[in-house]
């Protein structure tokens, strides 16, 4: 999937929206959360990454973005709430998706390959509630100090190109839209705080790529765009079972940096992947190991680095990877992306 950004689109920034009043006190801190993602198991509780405030709207949807195609679940119909639990939880009737039915549910070290079909876009529901605000998240220091040259054309006016590299989650893999797909919104996002500049957004990324194949790639995908900045991003390939070593993966992930800025002259911001799905087979199930090379490798390359992989478990802690995976393997859904663009927000620009 590729495309060239220059216009605004739908404003998404809005899933950390500070507020004040309201049922828990006068004083205290409440943000709303927007679009989060879960899966009903049966009658099965349903747990939400924080505990929603009673007496504030919690609204279900089978879509991400509320629109006229939204179908509105009801509570005491659909689903009821456990407001001290945190937790969702589908009733007998209702017509919210039954995971139960999904072909991978039960499935332990599967192998993907072998279920025609397979994938968790029609079971997801997505909630807007509101919560006391916690600690800060995303956990993303800025990063601007790395991103000198692009920071100056924004703030000039400039044209700014951005090509996004990596793998299929990079690509846009289970995105429901395209303008959806992380990199697309940040982009937008930066267009609209920099109304000045130009920007483009072109995709390099293919599907199935690790490192070793984005060595090969780099030429045509990449410095071929003569991008102004570049966003690094594999990990998710490398750590499967028939991947890449880490001491290799940080050798490729450098060479990758060093002709980006040495032959393209572009600034990079490198960012981590999240763990797929524990029960998956091909996977090794180390994503941490290759998340903690990933950031030694920014900061022995004096490169702005996005930590997908911590905000990532911060949010998900409470939730189940299925929760979160449109193919239930090792693809954010539309909430995921939201995740990789809020850290991306952060960084900034």
């Amino acid at each position: 999937m590729s495309g060239k950004l220059c216009t605004p689109l739908l404003d998404l920034a809005a899933s950390a929206i500070l507020l004040t009043g309201c049922a828990v006190g006068p004083k205290t801190p409440l943000a709303r959360q927007m679009g989060e993602s879960v899966v009903f198991v049966g009658e099965e509780p349903a747990a939400l990454a924080y505990l929603p405030v009673r007496g504030e709207p919690l609204l279900v949807r089978n879509t991400y973005l509320p629109d006229s195609n939204s179908v509105h679940s009801i509570e005491g119909r659909d689903f009821i709430v456990d407001y001290a639990a945190g937790t969702l939880r589908r009733t007998p009737d209702s017509h919210l998706p039954d995971f139960r039915t999904n072909v991978l549910y039960g499935q332990e070290t599967f192998d993907h390959t072998r279920f025609p079909g397979f994938g968790n876009s029609g079971y997801f529901a997505f909630v807007d509630y509101t919560h006391a605000a916690s600690a800060p998240w995303p956990a993303q220091g800025s990063q601007r100090a790395y991103l000198r040259s692009t920071e100056a054309k924004l703030k000039a006016g400039e044209t700014v190109k951005i090509v996004a590299y990596g793998d299929s989650i990079t690509a846009g893999g289970d995105a429901s839209k395209p303008e959806l797909i992380f990199w697309r919104r940040w982009a937008e996002a930066l267009q609209r705080r920099h109304p000045a500049s130009r920007i483009t957004a072109v995709n390099g990324a293919t599907g199935g790529d690790s490192t070793a194949q984005g060595l090969d790639r780099i030429e045509t995908k990449v410095l071929s765009e003569k991008p102004d900045l570049v966003l690094l991003g594999f990990g998710m390939n490398d750590h499967n079972v028939m991947g890449v070593p880490i001491p290799q993966f940080e050798a490729n992930l450098t060479r990758m940096i060093a002709r980006i800025r040495t032959e393209a002259g572009a600034e990079v911001i490198l960012f981590s992947a999240f763990p797929p799905n524990p029960k998956w087979k091909f996977g090794t199930h180390r994503m941490e190991e290759y998340a903690a090379a990933t950031g030694r490798v920014a900061r022995e390359t004096a490169c702005a680095y996005a930590d997908v992989f911590g905000n990532w478990q911060a949010l998900a802690g409470r939730k189940k990877p299925e929760d979160l995976l449109g193919n239930n393997i090792n693809h954010p859904n539309d909430f995921g992306h939201g995740i990789y663009f809020q850290v991306f927000e952060a960084l900034g620009l």
